[in-house]
């Protein structure tokens, strides 16, 4: 059976982690809060104020622990499987048609305005599509890329669009350069794996729906689009089809971000114009609440975990590797191994803050005894493992996120050179090396009589 956003919603509902809120709710008001407070489970909308007949899905994923469903694994798996499914590619294939053909409006009927999109944050600007994936071509080599990118509405057919400068703007610049719009369709509301596959960051020219293929483990139907020589999934929930346009900047923002700040983003911004909107007939939209440790999050946190895996795995040609996580925040990382030689874990976490992602400025660095997902034992390793002196290392002028609140901030939004500037730091928590037995023992941690083997739900 073909996975798509409906599916999604029956295996949520198949194992009890969604919410049915059958109260109206107005996307403008009341929707943001709902979604924030809702960390567990996923909420289905189906009376939106203003917008009859439209139901909203949000907080789905609402945590790893949805998303290892969504990878039909569990938590402790999710990661190395993930890293291992990025080794499969799966090349999408061209369909007729399919649901998100269901209507078709073009010219003067195109409006953003009947979608339902929600205000996130207090302080936001307004209405905001966080949930529209972009796919665009390198004008040149004919290459896809998809890629995330929030838009603020501005009217029927027109958006803002914050596109940081990696592999959408490059395509930008190439069509900038030539005083021509970008073509662009944004296809919103399909199952996680979609989003996850997007999230991925890879080598310019990789083509994001086939890494989804390999996570889906089948390829990607594909339809033509309208109005723009581009392809989209034939059974998304929407699409909406436009150009960027050459040489245009608005002031777009401020926006609820992914770090819990409204730093970073606002400015100057291009702009797209939209020439048509495709859907299904009962189309479900998708919402996307942004801020710490929200759905924004968990499409993140899963591919760039994985991403690092993949690449600190064969550090000095073997690395004894348990298990990687992305820190709430997503500027940090955790990794989980058994340190066989002296200074084995410190080159670990050089190369899992200079991989594909600019986010990690954090890296810690614990044993196999910890359980990563749980944070009092990885603070509990920060205070009885580290010596500061010995066993934290700071980097200076290292170019980090251009979001990062803390680094210093060069140019801006829009622009080519956009970056900023800070430091990072790796810490080695992790207990001394297999190589000193002796001194590995003196961290072996308390276990009480009867560990494993008494059990206290046998007793309640």
């Amino acid at each position: 059976m073909a996975r798509d956003l409906r599916s999604w919603i029956s295996e949520l509902d198949d194992a009890d982690e969604l919410h049915h809120i059958r109260k109206p709710v107005d996307p403008k008001t009341q929707m943001g809060a709902l979604l924030y407070q809702s960390r567990e489970k996923g909420l289905l909308f189906d009376d939106v104020v203003g917008h009859p007949g439209w139901r909203v899905l949000g907080q789905a994923p609402a945590n790893l622990r949805h998303a290892a469903i969504a990878f039909d694994t569990d938590l402790q798996d999710l990661i190395p499987k993930v890293a291992k499914l990025m080794d499969r590619r799966i090349e999408p294939k061209l369909v007729s048609s399919g649901p998100v053909k269901e209507v078709v409006q073009t010219g003067d009927d195109v409006n953003l305005l009947e979608i339902p999109a929600h205000v996130a944050g207090a302080l936001d600007a307004g209405p905001f599509i966080a949930s529209g994936l972009a796919v665009t071509r390198d004008p040149d080599t004919g290459c896809r890329n998809v890629s995330f990118h929030r838009l603020q509405i501005k009217g029927r057919n027109r958006t803002g669009a914050l596109l940081v400068p990696r592999h959408t703007f490059r395509n930008f610049q190439k069509y900038e350069t030539k005083g021509q719009p970008m073509p662009i369709a944004f296809f919103i509301g399909h199952h996680p794996l979609y989003y996850m596959a997007a999230a991925t960051t890879g080598p310019y020219g990789m083509d994001e729906l086939e890494v989804a293929g390999g996570f889906l483990g089948e390829p990607v139907p594909l339809v033509k689009c309208e109005t723009v020589d581009l392809e989209v999934p034939a059974d998304a929930e929407i699409v909406i089809e436009g150009h960027v346009l050459p040489g245009v900047r608005e002031h777009e923002g401020p926006f609820s971000e992914f770090h819990d700040y409204y730093v970073a983003g606002s400015g100057d911004n291009p702009v797209i114009e939209y020439t048509a909107i495709t859907r299904r007939h009962d189309a479900i939209y998708k919402a996307i609440q942004n801020g710490s440790e929200v759905e924004g999050c968990v499409f993140h946190k899963v591919p760039m975990a994985a991403t690092l895996f993949r690449r600190i795995q064969n550090v000095g040609g073997f690395v004894d590797l348990k298990n990687v996580r992305t820190m709430p925040g997503i500027l940090g990382v955790v990794v989980q191994m058994t340190p066989r030689f002296h200074g084995e874990a410190r080159q670990v976490l050089m190369a899992a803050l200079s991989g594909e992602y600019l986010h990690q400025k954090i890296a810690i660095a614990v044993d196999d005894d910890v359980n990563i997902y749980n944070d009092w034992e990885i603070m509990w390793s920060l205070t009885t493992r580290v010596d500061p002196e010995r066993d934290i290392t700071v980097i200076p002028g290292v170019r980090g996120h251009p979001m990062d609140p803390t680094g210093v901030e060069f140019f801006a939004t829009g622009q080519v050179g956009w970056q900023r500037l800070g430091s990072k730091v790796l810490i080695d928590a992790t207990a001394p090396p297999t190589s000193e037995t002796a001194e590995r023992e003196v961290f072996s941690r308390i276990k009480p009589l009867g560990y494993g083997e008494i059990k206290l739900e046998d007793f309640l």
